[in-house]
């Protein structure tokens, strides 16, 4: 079985706990909880065939991710950088957290995933899209499940391509 560190990351509020939550609980809450320092739960899951198990380290939101400690990172083979697709606000300085992100764990399989999709409308999220040209690998919803399964399959696939 393979065993792998992954960190969601992002703004504060974006929806990474209920990410987590949804993945490895299969619930969601409506009540918004700031996430203190780190949340640390794993969940095993079939990709492709074969075991992987997640060691998921949900990480206190940033405005800045040069602010969290560097600490929380080390050892991560996975990046889940998560923002509000209906907050603009979040992915104002995408290029500048992706590029610490890279920095930090240069080999780091990194997925950057715009969630809250349920909240716009479809042609809402297209031109949000084309906005970021290429920045989003994948939208989900925590709220109703959309992709988020699909999100830690393309993950655990990757990461068992560079075993």
């Amino acid at each position: 079985m393979l065993s792998k560190k992954v960190i969601l990351t992002g703004n504060f509020g974006v929806g990474k706990t209920s990410l987590f939550n949804r993945f490895v609980y299969n619930r969601f809450s409506d009540k918004y909880l700031t996430t203190i320092g780190v949340k640390v739960n794993k969940k095993v899951t079939e990709v492709d065939g074969e075991e992987v198990s997640f060691l998921l380290w949900d990480i206190a939101g940033e405005v800045s991710q040069d602010k969290v400690p560097v600490s929380y990172f080390l050892g991560a083979a996975g990046i889940i950088y998560v923002f509000d697709l209906s907050r603009p606000l979040t992915f104002e300085h995408i290029d500048r957290d992706i590029e610490h992100l890279r920095q930090l764990l240069p080999n780091s399989v990194l997925k950057i995933v715009g969630n809250k999709k349920d909240l716009l409308q479809e042609g809402e999220v297209e031109n949000i899209l084309q906005e970021l040209s290429q920045k989003c690998d994948i939208t989900t919803s925590a709220k109703t499940g959309e992709s988020v399964e699909e999100l830690f399959q393309e993950l655990g696939a990757e990461l068992l391509k560079r075993v």
